[in-house]
């Protein structure tokens, strides 16, 4: 936010120096980005009308001016500005006047006097035009000193908001900030009605329900548009960083600037009536003020004209219906429009706009009607015309009211650390435009209407401690006895799961918590995403309901940037809407994905790529870290390649959970991501895999271990976690280890099947076991494997 310093000391007098100023200002939280002096030192400037312009006889680029300064007798100026010519008003900076490190003397040109300088507005040091001399209006009074003809000196200070400070985008809302601060008071605001005088107007309907609860319009006839802006109101636009239009879009802009009001007008000859504000329908196409087309929908508010789209509520207005130098009648606009209904439109067409900006944070309901008059006023002003009824059209039931707020006097010493008297708690808020009202536990607090961002008691000890002064507030230190959190021997803890995928040779990755929906789409993991309100960007629209995706992309980002071995992990979180109108569901999740090679380039082992097993060999290792044991079924995910990917589950403890999936990226994902190669990944829930048992010691057994070999046929379309179930369950606790070490399919196999070896490592700790006591277990093992799987012992 841009304003003049002149403009807020005539809201709020006060006897601050600018740097004192600029200094209260970021104090109580408006911080201040720049202050940037203007028209300093213009002692000596006139206001000076050129009475003839002739070419230098020695130069073309140069011209022999005759100035009239006000002192009779006109001044001879040599000037080389391109737009110097007779009738020109300009500012004469006379002889002994010091612009900048300039003393202007008399001197000779070319063989010609010139006794004076006309200036631009960059050497004056009010604006960065330099193009050619500052042209005045031509009623300015000549003789004059500019500097009070133009209200110099002043400043341009821009302060940098928080979005919960909307009230703060008006010359008058900092000031009520500012007089709480300096102990001031804010002059009364003169918004007097003005009468109607012609029974001209337009009906005014509302169709939008919570979305635009007020609508105010005013039609004003015999209007000279093509009057220039008056020049005090041109120059605190532009002090305000605004550049000057052309009067009623001046008057619109000048309004929002002083109250917070955005408005806009209308060419009235150019609607027909009623004018109605509702949700736009698909199809419908509105060509904004900037000359773009633009389709709008369902999540647009519209201003219509006879159900004609006229403009975009609180953002933009129409290309068709606009004012220009020809307009005779307007119709002013003045509106309450929710924020909800505003917010992130403005981002889906590409542009911001000071409007947009203001409604998306909250406006002040009770404006409108002000905003309205002082508007009236200002147009009849300077350009005459006979203005008819304000029209209303209300939803009292939608507009927000504020609420009262108890604030106890024990509750702000608590939070706050200190006592603030009572008579300078009720100065501060009764300072910031709240009603105030003593209770035997504090005080009473209504709110005004453009404070959005007073709720709770909270609010109002922020308020308190803001304007009273942070650096009033002791700094004291915390008292008593800290506790110390013991990490849970039950959970793995997420830095040791981090630490060792680190040491498996990965790096760990960060990606945004929100992707692109069509990302999404190409994973089919888009079902149950959040979509965001305000999202930052289209492509950042959804929550992840996966981390793979994200990870993925960063690994394609590696691949793409000639990083030939890819190996990343996340640990983050994942949204899940779980049912409509419920909040979203957070899990926590870890993924890693890999590609390339398996080891590191080296001359100590062969180059090979990297494949399932080593990527399950690094999900087992993480597994041990909580001593879980993990099996690997068949899985269907429909980013998995068939037949090489795996669901997988936890089958210690309670009973099976499953974790999550494992395996390689199908074909097609891969190619629709653009990538090449194979693709390895996995992704897991957090949670199950931290959980992990109490240690408990125990002896180790003092008897000795026996070792039976068992080779067995088994069909092909059974996996080896099947069968290793069986085996332990027919086993039973005398089983100490199970270990594969030998698979073959080829001669002497039939077709279909393929012959396991196993080893079967049985032991007791309370006896040596009997070879009878090994037969029954084999037996055992054996029988299950047949009955189970159409397993046989291989002869």
């Amino acid at each position: 936010m841009k304003f003049s310093e002149n403009w807020l000391r005539q809201h709020v007098p006060t006897d601050a120096t600018r740097e004192r100023l600029a200094e209260v200002l970021t104090a109580i939280g408006l911080e201040v980005e720049d202050v940037a002096p203007l028209g300093e030192a213009l002692d000596g400037v006139v206001v000076a009308r050129i009475v003839s312009a002739e070419r230098h006889p020695e130069a073309d680029r140069l011209q022999v001016c005759q100035v009239d300064a006000g002192q009779g007798e006109p001044l001879q100026i040599v000037c080389g500005a391109p737009n110097a010519r007779a009738g020109l008003v300009a500012p004469l900076a006379t002889i002994g006047t010091r612009i900048g490190e300039l003393t202007i003397k008399a001197a000779k040109l070319r063989g010609v006097e010139s006794n004076g300088m006309l200036c631009s507005a960059k050497e004056l040091g009010i604006d960065a035009d330099a193009s050619g001399l500052l042209e005045l209006p031509g009623d300015a009074p000549v003789g004059a000193p500019l500097a009070g003809y133009l209200g110099l000196p002043d400043a341009s200070i821009e302060i940098k908001l928080t979005p919960n400070r909307a009230d703060c985008f008006s010359v008058r809302g900092i000031a009520f900030d500012v007089a709480a601060a300096t102990g001031g008071e804010v002059t009364p605001f003169e918004a007097s009605p003005v009468p109607a005088v012609i029974e001209a107007a337009l009906p005014v309907e509302l169709h939008a329900g919570a979305d635009a609860p007020r609508y105010l319009g005013r039609v004003i006839e015999g209007v000279d548009a093509a009057t220039p802006t008056p020049v005090w109101m041109a120059e605190r636009l532009r002090r305000s960083g605004v550049r000057p239009v052309s009067l009623l879009v001046d008057v619109t802009q000048y309004v929002m600037l002083e109250l917070g009001q955005p408005m806009h007008a209308f060419d009235r000859d150019l609607l027909h009536g009623p004018v109605g504000v509702r949700r736009a329908r698909a199809g419908e196409t509105l060509k904004l003020l900037d000359g773009r087309d633009v389709a709008l929908d369902d999540e647009f508010l519209a201003i219509t004209d006879a159900d004609r789209v006229v403009a975009l509520a609180g953002v933009m207005g129409g290309f068709d219906t606009r004012v220009t130098d020809a307009t005779r009648n307007v119709f002013l606009e003045s509106a309450h429009f929710a924020p909800a209904a505003i917010i992130g439109r403005s981002r889906r067409l590409g542009m911001h706009t000071d409007a947009a900006h203001r409604f998306e944070r909250g406006v002040d309901p009770a404006l409108p009607r002000a905003a309205i008059e002082l508007a009236t006023r200002l147009v009849l002003d300077a350009a005459g015309g006979q203005p008819g009824p304000v029209v209303e059209a209300s939803l009292e039931a939608h507009l927000p009211q504020p609420q009262p707020i108890a604030l106890r006097r024990a509750r702000l010493a608590r939070v706050l650390g200190l006592g603030v008297p009572d008579a300078e708690v009720a100065r501060i808020l009764r300072a910031l435009g709240m009603e105030v009202s003593a209770t035997d536990a504090g005080w009473r607090v209504l709110p005004p209407s453009r404070r959005f961002d007073i709720a709770i008691e909270e609010d109002l000890i922020e308020e308190v401690a803001r304007i009273h002064g942070y650096d009033a507030i002791p700094t004291t230190l915390p008292g008593g006895a800290s506790r110390i959190a013991v990490p849970s021997e039950t959970r793995v803890g997420e830095d040791e799961l981090r630490a060792q995928m680190v040491a498996r040779g990965y790096f760990e990755a960060v990606n945004f918590a929100f992707v692109d929906q069509s990302l999404l789409q190409a994973w089919q993991a888009d079902a149950g995403g959040v979509a965001l309100a305000n999202p930052l960007s289209a492509e950042l629209g959804v929550m992840r309901t996966r981390l793979l995706p994200g990870l993925v992309a960063a690994a394609a980002r590696n691949l793409a940037r000639q990083q030939s071995r890819v190996r990343l992990f996340e640990l983050g979180k994942v949204f899940d809407l779980a049912a409509q109108g419920e909040a979203p569901v957070e899990t926590a999740r870890l993924a890693a994905v890999i590609q390339g090679g398996a080891q590191a380039e080296q001359w100590g082992a062969s180059a090979r790529p990297a494949d399932f097993h080593d990527l399950k060999g690094d999900l087992e290792s993480l597994a041990a870290c909580a001593g879980a044991r993990l099996e690997f079924r068949p899985a269907s995910a429909p980013h998995g390649h068939p037949g090489r990917s795996a669901e997988v589950v936890r089958v210690d403890g309670e009973g099976p959970v499953t974790l999550g999936w494992i395996g390689e990226l199908h074909p097609r994902l891969v190619r629709s991501l653009d990538l090449e190669g194979t693709l390895l990944a996995f992704e897991l829930d957090l949670e199950p895999l931290r959980r992990r048992s109490v240690p408990r010691a125990a002896a180790l057994s003092r008897f000795p271990s026996v070792r039976r070999d068992l080779a067995f046929v088994a069909p092909e379309g059974v996996p080896w976690a099947a069968l290793e179930a069986s085996i332990r369950q027919a086993a039973g606790p005398l089983l100490a280890e199970l270990r594969l070490f030998d698979r073959y399919v080829g001669k002497g196999v039939d077709p279909g099947f393929r012959s396991l070896a196993t080893g079967l490592i049985l032991q007791d700790n309370s006896r040596t076991l009997t070879e009878s006591d090994v037969d029954v277990v084999v037996a055992a093992v054996i029988a299950a494997l047949q009955q189970e799987h159409g397993a046989r012992i291989r002869g």
